[in-house]
């Protein structure tokens, strides 16, 4: 018999409790042995779970517990996390974690102290969807080209409603908090930053990269317009919220932003709370998974997943999928050097001259135009949409400081990244 203790009885882990006992006989079939809880945390005793299981307000209930073999940290954060799997690693316990925010920023610490103990963490990912194996495991044979995944379901869906309902970020935010999919304060969804946790997941296993979110790329949905749409629609693109990581040479460029993206690419239909990873192997080619990125039965799916997995085979393979140094030297690519295309929604004031002044500023920062529209503001002021080919993006930021300064320039420029 396989004990679990699990830190954390919220919506996740009051999932992994239920389906443990619900599907014990599949779940004992598949591992081998039964799996149980003995134990489970949680921070308000008088709170009912309606779960039958043994629980505690004390953390030690579990670490200290010989009986215990396998720790299932679900408390989020980073640093009382990071104390808790330190711990139940040097006690001997095997971890599994749903925690994004503790692998982002100590995964390399971790697979450290894990060399000869299973740590698992299938769902800090994209909930049920199995990426992590299958980066990890099932396409280890290629050189990973790139990765591109919605990553967030809660801006997923914002973005998808904003284009087919026509409605306002402000509105559709609203909504998206009374329905449950965001949070009171959205910042960590709509900004960018889990998807940005979990990028840094995806490009360790993929590339060897160490890198923190201070040191990438993240922007989030915030400045998104109907006017942005509208002109995504007219050109045949969709707008997502994006994780990218892309080799480059001996870099590797991380970066997390709005993107336009071509209708017809596969990752453009993901819509609603879906999310998709599409991953780019040398060998395999474009592969792409697709399927609930949060939920509590969801995330409990891949949390049992990696249980049963323990429970068969004991010590996995190393926890970020290799021993040695992966591909060479690969370095973090510096943002000021990535090139893409780009669109810009600027406001300017409707008047003579205007347009031959942007023209040439546009010229003097080597852009070079694609396309351009203009759409009435308002009264007095016109948005103009504009479409770039290749640039970089050093060129395009210091543009954009010189045209934000210009008197007849009502607001700072709007710029979405085209893929």
């Amino acid at each position: 018999m396989i004990k679990v203790g699990i830190i954390g009885v919220g919506t996740v882990g009051t999932s992994v409790a239920q389906i443990l006992k619900d599907n014990a006989d599949v779940i004992s079939a598949r591992a081998g042995v039964d799996i149980v809880v003995k134990c489970g945390i949680v921070k308000d005793l008088s709170k009912d779970r309606g779960l039958d299981i043994k629980l505690s307000d004390n953390v030690n209930d579990v670490l200290d517990d010989d009986e215990i073999d396998i720790v299932v940290e679900l408390m989020g954060g980073v640093d009382e996390a990071f104390e808790v799997v330190k711990k139940a690693l040097k006690s001997g316990k095997a971890v599994v974690t749903a925690n994004k925010a503790l692998l982002a920023y100590h995964r390399y610490e971790l697979q450290d102290m894990a060399k000869d103990i299973a740590f698992e963490y299938e769902a800090s990912v994209a909930g049920g969807i199995p990426i992590i194996n299958a980066l990890r495991d099932g396409l280890s044979a290629n050189h990973i080209e790139s990765i591109m995944g919605i990553m967030n379901g809660t801006s997923n869906y914002m973005l998808t409603e904003m284009r087919d309902e026509g409605v306002s970020y402000d509105a559709i935010l609203k909504e998206a908090q009374d329905l449950g999919y965001a949070e009171a304060d959205p910042t960590f969804d709509v900004g960018g930053y889990d998807a940005a946790h979990k990028l840094l997941i995806l490009a360790s296993i993929a590339y060897g990269i160490d890198a923190k979110p201070e040191d990438i790329l993240i922007e989030g949905i915030e400045n998104i317009s109907q006017e942005d749409i509208a002109f995504a629609k007219e050109f045949g693109y969709v707008i997502k919220l994006l994780g990218i990581a892309k080799k480059d040479a001996n870099e590797v460029e991380l970066r997390v932003h709005a993107c336009l993206i071509k209708q017809d690419e596969m990752i453009a239909k993901i819509d609603g709370v879906m999310n998709a990873i599409s991953v780019v192997g040398d060998k395999v080619g474009e592969t792409l998974y697709y399927g609930p990125g949060a939920g509590g039965d969801a995330t409990a799916s891949a949390v049992i997943a990696n249980i049963i997995d323990i429970a068969r085979s004991g010590k996995s393979a190393p926890m970020l999928g290799f021993d040695k140094p992966l591909e060479g030297k690969l370095t973090l690519k510096a943002t000021d050097d990535i090139n893409s295309k780009y669109y810009l929604r600027i406001n300017v004031s409707d008047r003579t001259g205007v347009l031959a002044k942007l023209a040439k500023i546009f010229e003097q920062h080597n852009i070079s135009i694609e396309t351009m529209l203009q759409r009435p503001a308002s009264t007095n002021s016109a948005n103009l949409l504009i479409s770039t080919h290749i640039a970089l993006e050093r060129d395009i930021q210091n543009m954009i400081k010189e045209i934000k300064e210009l008197d007849f320039v009502n607001a700072k420029p709007v710029m979405i990244r085209i893929v």
